[in-house]
């Protein structure tokens, strides 16, 4: 079979609904793979390191550095797929996370694993790129429902693959990134033979360094005084998200000696609460309490929930608090909607991309603060309960702002109330 030329491949009039099907599929498989490796490479990252304080250490650096990658890369390739095509770079990004799976997998030591995350970082631009694919072949009418589905397939995959994960890292902690390699190469030659390119040649546009710029989204955002404060209050609870999901299977390990298996039933807990919360109970309750209350709200419950998993002497214990922390996966896209009114419609796009951003630097930054915390308490006993320091400065964080988003309600005459 002859794969179609990315350059002259123009879609057809009736073609839309399929290769939408086909982004999904890259998407969820993308994903999945991503997800396989979460509840097991911290463990594997302990059988080079030595110790607890280097094993936290490297994975602490080895998760920035990801993130930094990503940083960089994304807008990039971003620019490259708006010159080339989306069908190239999408190709690329999957040949990539094979190479990275796959030379973790074989890697003998630290340094080997260390090139697999770099790798791995520089080619992870499915989900930008495959959200502008989307674009691609969506009417405007039906554009945001297109993306909808793709963050769809990019939560399923993510809950699916973390208790795959646990499953496979149980027999062995190197089997998950064999099967996360081979549904990357799967994917590779998915896409090859059977994808089209979304973007006809006279729809695309010059490459320019600008464009490249992970920083310019950052600087036009703290341009923006009128919603300082909302975007305070945003990377506040982006970071204590981001320390949180970076410590976890470290400190579930340090404390309850959870296995893969057990962490990845805890990972497809919180992925089923989120799914559950944001995609079926967030209109209700965005009715119910209103996009100001809500966030005030969930940032109370989820700042609580930090103070408590620090503080939980049992296992089982985690499990109730992320069934019981269910306002907390609201606070984002409600924190989302109030910034997106301050906004004019012809700035949507880069209001979102800027607070991505703002995420992006939160996985570079919060994995070392948090990996440096555990470190110094991974040490102590198991029933210790400083080492739960991480989540103590999470629970701080989200305290700080609950602050900052109460002053600028009232600053900005916002009732926190049922609308």
């Amino acid at each position: 079979m002859t794969p179609p030329d990315s350059a002259t491949t123009a879609l057809p009039a009736a073609a839309p609904a399929a290769n939408l099907n086909f982004i999904l599929i890259c998407v969820f498989i993308d994903m999945l793979g991503i997800g396989l490796i979460v509840p097991v490479l911290p463990m594997l990252i302990g059988e080079f390191a030595g110790s607890r304080e280097n094993q936290t250490h490297w994975f602490g650096i080895m998760s920035a550095v990801f993130g930094l990658m990503q940083f960089i890369f994304m807008p990039m390739l971003g620019a490259v797929s708006d010159r080339i095509g989306r069908r190239p770079v999408l190709l690329y990004s999957m040949a990539g996370m094979c190479i990275n799976f796959l030379s973790t997998a074989w890697a003998p030591n630290l340094a080997c694993l260390f090139i697999g995350r770099v790798v791995g970082g520089m080619s992870s631009a499915s989900m930008s790129v495959a959200s502008a694919y989307a674009s691609d072949v969506s009417t405007p009418d039906n554009r945001a429902k297109s993306f909808g589905k793709v963050g769809a397939a990019f939560g399923l995959g993510f809950i699916c693959g973390p208790m795959l994960g646990g499953l496979l890292g149980n027999v062995n902690l190197h089997l998950p990134f064999y099967v996360a390699g081979a549904l990357s190469a799967a994917n590779f030659v998915y896409g090859y033979f059977v994808v089209p390119e979304s973007l006809p040649a006279e729809r695309r546009s010059a490459f320019s360094l600008t464009k490249i710029n992970p920083l310019s989204a950052l600087f036009k955002l703290a341009r923006r005084t009128d919603i300082r404060g909302l975007v305070v209050t945003f990377a506040l609870v982006t970071g204590a998200q981001m320390m949180l999901q970076t410590t976890w299977v470290l400190y579930t390990n340090f404390r309850f000696d959870w296995t893969p298996g057990q962490n990845g039933a805890a990972m497809f807990c919180v992925g089923l609460m989120a799914a559950v919360v944001q995609a079926g109970l967030l209109g209700i309750l965005i009715k119910r309490f209103g996009e100001v209350r809500l966030s005030l709200l969930g940032m109370c419950s989820g700042g609580l929930t930090y103070l408590l998993y620090g503080l939980a002497t049992q296992g089982w214990m985690m499990y109730v608090l992320i069934i019981c922390n269910v306002l907390s996966f609201a606070v984002g896209p409600a924190l989302q909607g109030i910034i997106s009114k301050s906004t004019p419609p012809n700035e949507q796009g880069e209001l979102m991309g800027s607070l991505q951003s703002i995420s992006s630097l939160g996985v570079i930054f919060m994995p070392l603060l948090g990996t440096a915390i555990l470190a110094e308490v991974g040490h102590l006993p198991a029933n210790d309960w400083r080492i739960g320091s991480t989540f103590y400065l999470c629970a701080v964080m989200q305290a700080l702002a609950i602050l900052v988003a109460q002053r600028f309600f009232r600053q900005h005459h916002m009732q926190a109330a049922k609308p």
